[in-house]
């Protein structure tokens, strides 16, 4: 390799410690069972199915994995980020945007760093979220869910981001997080009594782009699963919205069941976002009837 390609001198801007794994598998402690999403054309059976555009990155900080992310160097977006909620500290950390050296070279040696004009050619920098025209850097694993400080500020990596509009994240978007948070943490209780659920949460990529780079996603979906010691159950539920501004201003979204989040997706019979027995899995309707 060129060595004007390499800097072995302090990097410019922040990066995380993140490693762009060999397989789905190397980061399965983020997944239900460990066994990843399945989605057609995307993730089959654990495979990454273009692994020249979608890279798995086991997201570290600290020297701790915190979650894992599917993305796409292409789009410049993740496709979704799965992680665990176990409960969460208050508070909200300082924004320090990072990046991900190894999205660029996959190598052991992680402090070889390209520069960061290659870098910027693979994935969102944050130079391109500025003059964002109402977009916000929306994530996908809310660094509200983070049990500690450190877990927070590890979601603040701009591979865990999309363009997302502002009225959508802070709006119903941030209610159904709130939602979703409040419900886990009643319900989502393992036999010994500790908040454990699981997540996944992604984008579809639109036609559109941010600054003629980034692409905006046209759709933003999150769903949940986890059993419940305190109703002797498996629980689930599934939300999605457009990414387009909230009317009106004060809407909710509607809580959906897994099978019609992956109908809305793909399809439901190969499309799955939690391993396990389908049909044991009762949705969060069915609870609170």
């Amino acid at each position: 390799m060129d060595p004007q390609w390499l800097l072995l001198l302090p990097l410019l801007w922040s990066h995380s410690e993140a490693e762009v794994v060999q397989s789905v598998s190397d980061c399965a402690r983020f997944f239900l069972n460990g066994e990843p999403p399945e989605i057609p054309g995307v993730l089959e059976n654990g495979t990454i199915q273009d692994p020249s555009q979608d890279k798995a990155i086991c997201q570290t900080y600290e020297n701790q994995p915190r979650f894992f992310t599917l993305y796409n160097t292409t789009n410049k977006i993740p496709v979704f980020s799965a992680y665990i909620f176990k409960g969460n500290e208050s508070g909200r950390p300082k924004e320090n945007w990072m990046t991900e050296p190894q999205v660029i070279m996959f190598l052991s040696l992680k402090s070889v760093i390209l520069s960061s004009e290659d870098a910027s050619y693979y994935q969102a920098s944050d130079k391109d979220y500025k003059n964002r025209l109402g977009y916000d850097r929306g994530h996908l694993y809310p660094n509200s869910y983070g049990y500690s400080q450190t877990d927070k500020i590890s979601t603040f990596t701009l591979t865990n981001t999309v363009p997302q509009v502002n009225t959508f994240n802070q709006g119903s978007w941030n209610k159904m997080e709130s939602c979703v948070k409040c419900v886990m943490t009643k319900y989502c209780l393992d036999n010994n009594r500790q908040i454990e659920g699981f997540l996944v949460t992604g984008a579809e990529p639109s036609n559109n782009l941010l600054n003629n780079k980034i692409n905006i996603p046209s759709k933003m979906w999150s769903a949940f699963c986890c059993y419940s010691s305190k109703v002797n159950k498996w629980l689930a539920s599934a939300h999605w919205g457009n990414n387009v501004a909230d009317e009106p201003r004060n809407k909710y979204m509607e809580t959906k069941t897994l099978n019609e989040l992956y109908n809305e997706l793909r399809n439901a019979s190969s499309f799955k976002l939690f391993s396990g027995n389908q049909s044991q899995i009762i949705s969060l309707y069915l609870l609170l009837i």
